[in-house]
């Protein structure tokens, strides 16, 4: 049995709306194993390629530089996913 990503994506959801109000952020449940971000469209990080979920960090970061009109560059460090035996 695994993490379930819904909470995952609600807590980052509800973190960025915290510090970015104006942010749209949307999401849908994908292929097993998946968890993807994109900002204005482009792929920032994938769960697939990364084996892990996100640093929180990371992706404020990330979201900070589109705000401000900055390249983003693509989150390739991750935290292993939790599981519980």
């Amino acid at each position: 049995m695994g993490v379930q990503v819904r909470p995952r994506y609600q807590e980052l959801r509800r973190t960025v709306t915290d510090e970015f109000p104006e942010a749209e952020v949307t999401g849908f449940v994908g292929r097993q194993g998946s968890f993807e971000i994109e900002i204005n469209g482009q792929l920032v990080f994938s769960k697939l390629e990364t084996s892990g979920f996100p640093y929180e960090d990371d992706v404020m970061d990330a979201i900070q530089k589109a705000h401000e009109g900055k390249a983003v560059d693509k989150i390739t460090k991750s935290r292993p996913p939790c599981v519980i035996l």
